[in-house]
């Protein structure tokens, strides 16, 4: 089968459903957040599924967050799980947010649930706008692992989806698992230059471990003349 078009890769339908049952376990590594982002700072938690990081970051004392999340029954069952955190179900780009309103935005799991380089780069682009010049933008996500079980996943669904990376999950979800250097790509792409980066290891939902990596980049001044 040859590259899906955008319909076939289009995971909404998933995080309507069966996605929006998952747990997620992606972690928030606090310590590094503090470093960068003070108590103070307005946050923009993006693809903040049922609110599980914003509700951590409001227990950290940050008061001035919002979550944004495109799927309506992660937002739901956000708003059941967490009342009263600022949750908001936005289904498109752009968000709806002057630019520079925020002084950090989040981006925790995120890109792999988009497996397709263009809405990655609608995202982190957007991010951009709506964070300030010397704001910082945080992503952590999973970059390619190299076990046995991984790469025979990588490589069963490279040709149907032409990335190698994205793989579909037994419960039907497309997920992306991407190279380091494809991370920076984005980020530097979008404005934005890594001044910290970190790797560990994740839980994922369905019980096994990966690799992760963590990016804290600051938003870059404009130039000279731009607005």
């Amino acid at each position: 089968m040859g590259t899906p078009s955008p319909r076939d890769t289009d995971t909404g339908e998933f995080w309507e459903t069966t996605g929006a049952a998952k747990t997620f376990t992606h972690p928030l590594d606090a310590e590094l957040l503090a470093e960068f982002v003070p108590r103070s700072a307005r946050v923009l938690d993006y693809g903040c599924g049922y609110g599980r990081i914003t509700a951590e970051l409001a227990g950290l004392g940050y008061r001035a967050v919002r979550g944004v999340d495109r799927s309506a029954a992660l937002i739901a069952r956000g708003r059941r799980e967490h009342p009263g955190l600022a949750l908001l179900r936005w289904p498109g780009l752009p968000l709806p947010f002057a630019d520079r309103s925020f002084d950090a935005a989040l981006l925790f799991a995120v890109l792999t649930c988009v497996p397709d380089d263009a809405g990655q780069e609608a995202i982190v682009g957007e991010l951009a706008r709506v964070v300030r010049p010397g704001g910082v933008l945080y992503l952590s996500d999973v970059p390619l692992q190299d076990d046995a079980c991984h790469r025979e996943r990588y490589e069963r669904f490279a040709a149907r989806y032409g990335t190698y990376g994205v793989f579909e999950a037994e419960d039907g979800g497309v997920f992306r698992h991407h190279p380091p250097e494809r991370l920076r790509g984005l980020v530097a792409a979008a404005g934005f230059a890594v001044v910290r980066e970190r790797r560990g290891v994740v839980r994922l939902p369905e019980g096994r471990t990966a690799g992760r990596v963590q990016f804290m980049a600051r938003r870059e001044p404009a130039g000279p003349g731009a607005g």
